[in-house]
């Protein structure tokens, strides 16, 4: 299994989007990209810390690539805002790819380039991985705990 992890706005619907992907064994939704150690969710929302909401995606890469997550990745969101999504406001909700290895490295500016190539403003971040926070347990799976089946407040523009 491989790991990758993305940030683009509110977790929960970005959890529900990779949830549904085959190939994916597991996903948890935390905070990456900070600066305090042990943050939750009431930490991180003051905009203090650094952090990003994320959601760290376990997957099986003979079943699923990488650059397949990068397509739902880019799907999932508004990757030309800058510190929003839709009603969430603030640097937890800025759109950012944490990677791995200097593979996942390369194929995310590789796809960031496509779109720029396309015409769009990609406000999207790439960085190294950082220390993972997992978030508590009422975030993890939110809109499967709500009876939700997809996640609507996602406003992704690349679909």
């Amino acid at each position: 299994m491989a790991l990758a992890t993305f940030g683009a706005g509110c977790f929960w619907g970005v959890e529900a989007a990779f949830r549904k992907m085959d190939g994916v064994t597991a996903t948890s939704v935390g905070y990456m990209g900070g600066h305090v150690p042990d943050v939750n969710y009431g930490m991180v929302c003051t905009g203090t810390t650094g952090h990003a909401e994320v959601v760290q995606v376990e997957f099986d890469p003979d079943r699923v690539s990488y650059e397949d997550l990068l397509q739902t990745f880019w799907s999932c969101h508004d990757p030309t805002q800058v510190n929003r999504q839709g009603p969430d406001i603030g640097t937890q909700y800025r759109t950012v790819i944490f990677c791995h290895d200097d593979a996942q490295a390369t194929a995310a500016e590789a796809s960031k380039q496509a779109l720029e190539g396309q015409g769009y403003s990609i406000a999207t971040k790439i960085e190294p991985v950082s220390d993972y926070w997992i978030a508590e347990d009422y975030h993890q799976q939110y809109f499967e705990k709500q009876g939700a089946h997809h996640g609507s407040r996602l406003f992704g523009m690349f679909r």
